[in-house]
């Protein structure tokens, strides 16, 4: 969540009556990610997130928002698109499209414990199952074809060692996907970027995800996956914690138990979460934009992770 494009005082407060929010009392630019512009606004009805996306186009967006308000209808605690009087939930501001959603009360819980986890694991379940008659179709902007796009791209950046790595674990992740296993795995909506930092917590409970807009049609095991690999792991070095994987794996199955070739396949999801994010760090690392208060994440994180679990796979 950075500032790339700048939201005056008045333009928000203009904005927010246009939506029927009230009267602005306070707005501040968020940080801590890079693909979109982000404030918190405070009005006299209560608190939301702005954000004004960078990326994503007026004709993506509608399969973001719109999931979000599909999945909150379902009981999963999502921030909630707000709409104009005519019913529309994307809006436009300084020329970007825009969106206004509650803000979610609680904080991010950067160290969980198994009981975190094993809360995460369940919730992330029942999203799979609450996405599964959603109408709306988006591939994975950030899968398969845009790895293979990429890694050419960041490779000059790359040791010699490093070049080897990301090359033979692309060429391992194509050969994945060109399988009848791989093809045979359920799949529907998915977050696909549910690190701690998306999850809020308030006295130990979980009270909402957030941050869909890398949200995709894509396996269910990509996004375990991808919790595992934050969730579970020691961050300075990537390791995996078993007691905290168990404890998400065993929640998430009393909702949805895994197939059997989900359970096979499970490795190699991993591998294949933590390819995506070395490859997207490397590139907004190596390749930035402007923006104020941008952070760009370190790269080295997702190697560690991939190195992990290529010498230490996690099997259920």
């Amino acid at each position: 969540m950075a500032v790339f494009t700048e939201v005056s005082f008045d333009e928000a407060a203009a904005f927010l009556r246009f939506l029927n929010l009230g009267q602005l009392q306070n707005i501040k630019g968020a940080a801590g990610g890079i693909e979109n512009t982000n404030y918190f606004v405070d009005t006299d009805q209560g608190q939301y997130v702005l954000t004004l996306f960078e990326r994503l186009t007026f004709e993506q967006l509608p399969f973001y928002l719109h999931l979000m308000k599909h999945l909150a209808a379902h009981g999963i605690p999502v921030p909630d698109p707000v709409a104009d009087a005519k019913g529309n939930i994307l809006h436009r501001l300084k020329s970007k499209p825009a969106a206004v959603v509650n803000k979610l009360r609680g904080h991010s819980e950067l160290a969980p414990t198994p009981l975190h986890c094993a809360g995460v694991g369940e919730m992330l379940a029942r999203l799979h199952l609450a996405g599964l008659d959603y109408p709306r179709q988006q591939p994975n902007l950030r899968g398969l074809a845009w790895w293979n796009e990429t890694v050419p791209v960041v490779l000059p950046f790359l040791t010699e060692d490093q070049r080897s790595l990301i090359l033979g674990e692309l060429a391992y992740q194509n050969h994945i996907a060109a399988s009848p296993g791989y093809r045979s795995l359920p799949r529907g909506a998915i977050h696909a970027d549910l690190f701690r930092d998306n999850v809020m917590f308030d006295k130990g409970r979980l009270t909402g995800f957030f941050d869909f807009y890398f949200a995709a049609c894509d396996t269910f095991l990509f996004d375990i996956g991808i919790c595992l690999n934050d969730w579970c792991i020691a961050p300075e070095s990537g390791k995996l914690d078993a007691t905290r994987a168990d404890a998400f794996m065993a929640a998430y199955q009393t909702v949805r138990p895994l197939t059997a070739q989900e359970r096979t396949l499970l490795p190699a999801m991993q591998r294949a979460g933590a390819l995506r994010f070395w490859v997207s760090r490397l590139w907004d690392f190596h390749l930035p934009r402007d923006a104020a208060m941008l952070q760009a994440h370190d790269p080295g994180h997702f190697e560690r992770v991939l190195r992990e679990r290529l010498a230490h796979p996690y099997l259920l």
